[in-house]
């Protein structure tokens, strides 16, 4: 998993192009020459491997003829000059490789390595492999050779540590460029790349590291970001203490709208979400079969059974958020709860099947507004965005701020890597989370837990961002617990109210 807790992984997130902007100017304006930058990359990267394989001796490299290639040459000749057993194997021909790679490339063959070219050959003598094929300059699929390399290197059983970005993956989407390392570690170099943290990125870096590589901190401000690592300091004092005088009217009123036949459960975990992160009150409007059920589990939540949009009516003068959504369903009954709920002239939090609805076209005649937030996972961020899932997920940065450009307020592309956008800033991008939450019910709970940050007073955008954050801590506190297979969206909850209350 990626360390998200490490105190040097900085904020800023770029794509390929600013991490290419940074390099320019630690060179041209700071006078760091290349090769200067690329040593001190190999050091950290050499100095990484030893700390967390001290053990290690068998040393495979492989390296392609770009930079990141020269990084992995500077590895090897540190390795070599430390008296490992070096065997590196190349990607290239020696008259491909140019500039500060070539030196690079030199440095190791003073150091004594002997590269040679990949011929398949069996790693099973490894004890650590290190991968410095491809960086972040790659724009198309993985070639054939490359490829081949890639699976071998995956098949092997020793750990990998891949230098800047594990080879084949898209340093700006996190997309998988036909074949990509799998790594156990990634030491990412001078700028963090937005690619590693959602999409696959999550399931090829392993533990992330990063070395600034000792660039004067004029470098990195002077280019802007992006996008934005959220972390979990974020989460202290996100919320002002509450007075000794304070009731509940102080701290709104969400009002829960789902539920159809056979999914009251989904309404009940929103309703009990908006609750356990400090809403002051909470209702739920659902179907009446549902309401004796959600009495029982939930007696705080003020449950009302309705039948149609004029039974609704009524518990609309009261709440200050209203979320729907969650168990809405697709039928007359749910097209009626999201015209009178839009209607209201209320924030909403929308989600589930009331995006489904609205993707439509039918019943919101222009579906944009600033006073809501809106929470697809990538099926229904397609549907609203009228193309394929895999058109959407080969770009979630530009995807997440499509849906904010399109429906206004603030957008939440859900998944690996959730994205916030709400056109104020770059995106958002929450880096934690866990297998465990691909189970019914969380997007439920997410929705409640922005319900309820919204009716306490944030904002659409901090609402968006802290009800990710918040959520996806939870779940990760829940898995540490009892770990992440059976993990239920109900489990979050005494998690939930924990993390309302940091600091």
């Amino acid at each position: 998993m990626i360390s998200t807790d490490s105190p040097v992984l900085p904020r800023q997130l770029y794509r390929a192009a600013a991490v290419r902007q940074l390099d320019r100017l630690a060179i041209d304006t700071h006078g760091i020459p290349g090769i200067e930058l690329m040593r001190r990359a190999g050091r950290g990267a050499y100095a990484l491997l030893r700390t967390t394989w001290p053990r290690a001796r068998r040393l495979v490299i492989f390296c392609g003829a770009g930079n990141n290639g020269g990084d992995g040459y500077i590895v090897a000749a540190r390795a070599a000059q430390r008296g490992d057993q070096v065997t590196l194997y190349m990607l290239s021909e020696v008259g491909r490789i140019k500039g500060d790679a070539l030196a690079a490339y030199k440095f190791a063959l003073e150091a004594g390595v002997e590269p040679r070219p990949w011929d398949g050959a069996d790693l099973a003598d490894a004890e650590v492999i290190v991968d410095g094929l491809l960086g972040t300059g790659l724009s198309g699929d993985v070639r054939d050779d490359y490829r081949q390399a890639i699976a071998a290197i995956n098949d092997a059983a020793a750990p990998v540590l891949a230098l800047d970005i594990p080879s084949g993956l898209c340093s700006d989407t996190g997309r998988i460029l036909g074949a990509a390392v799998v790594a156990d570690q990634t030491i990412s170099f001078i700028g963090l790349k937005q690619g590693l943290f959602t999409g696959s990125g999550r399931d090829c870096v392993g533990e992330l590291h990063f070395d600034d590589l000792s660039v004067p901190p004029e470098v990195p401000a002077s280019q802007a970001a992006d996008s934005l690592r959220l972390d979990a300091e974020d989460l202290q004092h996100f919320l002002p203490p509450r007075s000794r005088v304070a009731h509940k009217g102080r701290y709104g009123h969400v009002l829960v709208i789902g539920g159809d036949y056979g999914m009251g459960g989904a309404a009940a975990l929103a309703a009990r979400a908006a609750g356990r992160c400090g809403a002051g009150l909470v209702s739920l409007a659902t179907r009446p079969e549902h309401v004796a059920g959600v009495m029982a589990q939930a007696p705080e939540v003020m449950s009302h059974g309705v039948n149609s949009g004029q039974e609704l009516e009524p518990l609309l003068q009261r709440p200050s958020v209203i979320v729907i959504g969650p168990g809405l369903g697709r039928r007359p009954w749910a097209e009626q709860m999201l015209q009178k709920a839009w209607a209201a002239k209320l924030p909403l939090v929308v989600d589930a099947d009331a995006l489904n609805i609205i993707s439509d076209g039918q019943v919101v005649a222009r579906a944009r507004r600033d006073d809501w937030v809106i929470t697809p996972h990538p099926g229904e961020a397609a549907r609203l965005l009228q193309q394929s899932v895999e058109a959407l997920q080969a770009d979630r940065f530009v995807a997440v701020t499509a849906l904010q450009q399109r429906f206004g307020g603030a957008a939440v592309l859900k998944g690996s890597g959730s994205l916030i956008s709400d056109g104020m800033d770059v995106p958002s991008l929450c880096p934690y989370g866990n297998p465990g939450m691909a189970s019914g019910g969380m997007g439920d709970v997410l929705s409640g837990v922005i319900g309820g940050l919204l009716a306490q007073g944030l904002d659409i955008g901090a609402s968006a961002r802290m009800g990710v954050l918040l959520h996806a801590r939870a779940a990760d506190m829940a898995a540490v617990s009892g770990g992440e297979r059976g993990l239920l969206a109900s489990d979050l909850l005494p998690w939930i109210r924990r993390l309302a209350n940091s600091g």
